[in-house]
């Protein structure tokens, strides 16, 4: 069934409800949870290479959410890998990493912090942009 699932972090109580949610089928299927992060201030067009960020090159609040959520997987006994992409929109950089033939993603589980309608069409949403662009299945956990 699932032997990689991607789960989008930045740190927020969505994106960790989405990690325990990902955890929970990763223990019932033996899968592999794929923690990504996106650092989007680094400009245009460098998402298109994906080349993962080192650990010792990452922020302190990035270094602990990653280790908050290696402990909850290892705590499951969940393997888990921590990746930090550079990136322009978070959105797309998620669909290009889980479209990625050699990132052998089989789910992305996602967070919602379940925005208006209003304010989705004025600043969009990230998880309903995974949800139409990813060529793997999406689960949007509110």
């Amino acid at each position: 069934m699932y032997k990689r699932i991607l789960v989008p972090l930045d740190g927020s109580k969505n994106s960790l409800r989405a990690l325990d949610k990902a955890i929970e089928l990763a223990k019932q299927c033996k899968a592999t949870v794929i923690g990504l992060h996106v650092i989007t201030t680094v400009g245009l067009f460098t998402a298109v290479h994906a080349v993962k960020i080192p650990e010792d090159e990452w922020s302190k609040k990035i270094k602990s959410f990653m280790n908050t959520a290696s402990q909850k997987s290892k705590k499951n006994q969940v393997s888990f890998e921590a990746t930090v992409i550079p990136g322009n929109n978070a959105g797309y950089d998620i669909v290009l990493f889980g479209n990625g033939k050699r990132n052998n993603i089989d789910l992305i589980m996602i967070g919602a912090r379940g925005v208006s309608f209003a304010r989705e069409i004025f600043l969009g949403s990230t998880s309903h942009f995974v949800l139409h662009k990813s060529k793997v299945p999406v689960t949007i956990v509110k």
